[in-house]
């Protein structure tokens, strides 16, 4: 089938690769794409938010399958346009997409669903907001209601500092601290079949140690040696199963990807949000363990026939992703600073570490940055040790001034 891909971060470099490899996709194309996506499909100029305009280069292409990779088009309804036009989408309409794009919707599908979740107060007045951090006290957890490029939420000590977050957002949901190691847990669903994924770890804070201000994910691995091996299994039943028949019972069935951030706390499994597309960083890893060819698990969820597909199989290796972000990031990043060493990563760490792009540009012959993420550095082993020292000895090629990465990704998971 000929597939497009929505979307231009290291997220679509990710699913554009796992997709390349996969011998039943004939061609494949990706709109806007960057610089390294460019190896891998043939790119294409679109706004992303044009639902209309997706459908239309959709067509034109005559794609087999339509993949929206960004939460933004899903939340502005791009895949219910592209399905009018009738072709497959993988991906949420615009309604069931706000169980991201809004966290008093997800706070109530879950409340129906009877998923576990943290207490949780919604504001809109800044006596509702002194009251509900007077309520909960510290740590403060303040999320902005709407979609903040996975910069919305503030996690401090510092009521100050809690209360000018919430002021800002306008509509804001505080709750309870959830104690814990987090994890994060996809599913492919086609709005009535669940098919979970492996679960993955990622990195949310700028520095070692998990120091510094909140990012979009500063690396991510997979698979958890600490984990129960239980838990994807209890996540099914208790989180996943009844979140996707809660949405289909109220009339807005979800298809595609359901990603849960979970937290592992002294009381039990507790959601602390839903996204409705695939997780960066965490898809740069679970995909590098992903056996099963792509392109026909995506087309089962748009087509409604994941009932039918033989179980997922996985690769036994571990893999590590590690972000390679811009100066300043996650403040206004620097742009435009050529890349140097990409070629040497290919020539001399593939197939076992390679190179995804996210905020990058071609300037002739030459890459430069052009967001805040740049890079993410994956890397496959035979345990988290080896895919760690494989990410890092091909992080050390790459040059980009300026920049910035975690030392820490995974380090703690290979110890264990």
């Amino acid at each position: 089938m000929k597939v497009l891909v929505i979307g231009g971060g290291a997220r679509e470099h990710a699913l554009c690769r796992s997709l390349s490899l996969d011998p039943d996709v004939t061609a494949l194309y990706c709109a806007p794409g960057n610089a390294g996506i460019a190896e891998v499909a043939e790119l294409r100029p679109v706004d992303a938010l044009d639902g209309d305009a997706v459908a239309r280069l959709a067509t034109e292409l005559d794609a087999g399958l339509v993949v929206v990779g960004p939460e933004a088009p899903l939340v502005a309804g791009v895949a219910d346009a592209v399905r009018a036009a009738g072709i497959p989408c993988f991906g949420p309409s615009g309604e069931a997409a706000r169980l991201e794009g809004s966290k008093a919707f997800a706070k109530d599908v879950m409340a129906g669903a009877g998923v576990p979740t943290a207490r949780s107060y919604v504001c809109t007045t800044p006596a509702e907001i002194d009251e509900a951090l007077d309520a909960f006290g510290a740590p403060y957890v303040v999320k902005d209601d709407g979609l903040a490029a996975g910069k919305g939420v503030v996690v401090t000590e510092d009521v100050d500092v809690a209360r000018a977050h919430a002021l800002s957002c306008g509509r804001v949901v505080i709750e309870e601290f959830l104690d814990g190691p987090e994890v994060s847990l996809f599913a492919i669903t086609d709005g009535t079949t669940v098919l979970p994924l492996q679960p993955a770890q990622d990195f949310k804070r700028a520095l070692d140690g998990d120091a510094g201000p909140n990012t979009g994910g500063m690396g991510a691995y997979s698979p958890l040696p600490w984990a129960d091996p239980k838990l994807v299994d209890e996540v099914l039943e208790t989180v996943l199963q009844p979140t996707v028949d809660e949405l289909r019972r109220r009339g807005t069935p979800f298809s595609g990807l359901l990603y849960a951030g979970l937290a592992i706390t002294s009381r039990g499994v507790r959601v602390i949000e839903f996204n409705a597309r695939f997780g960066d960083p965490e898809t740069q890893v679970v995909l590098a363990r992903l056996k099963t060819p792509l392109a026909g698990v995506l087309l089962a969820s748009a087509n409604g026939t994941l009932d039918a597909l033989p179980p997922l199989k996985w690769r036994d290796d571990a893999a590590v992703t590690v972000v390679i972000a811009s100066h300043n990031y996650p403040g206004t990043p620097r742009t435009g600073d050529p890349i140097d060493g990409l070629a040497d990563v290919a020539a001399q760490d593939g197939p076992d570490a390679y190179v995804l792009h996210a905020g990058t540009r071609a300037e002739g012959d030459t890459v430069v940055s052009a967001g805040g993420r740049v890079l993410s550095v994956t890397a496959t082993g035979k345990d988290l040790t080896a895919a760690r020292e494989r990410a890092y000895a091909a992080l050390g090629r790459i040059r980009l001034d300026g920049s910035q990465h975690r030392t820490d990704i995974a380090l703690e998971a290979a110890r264990s």
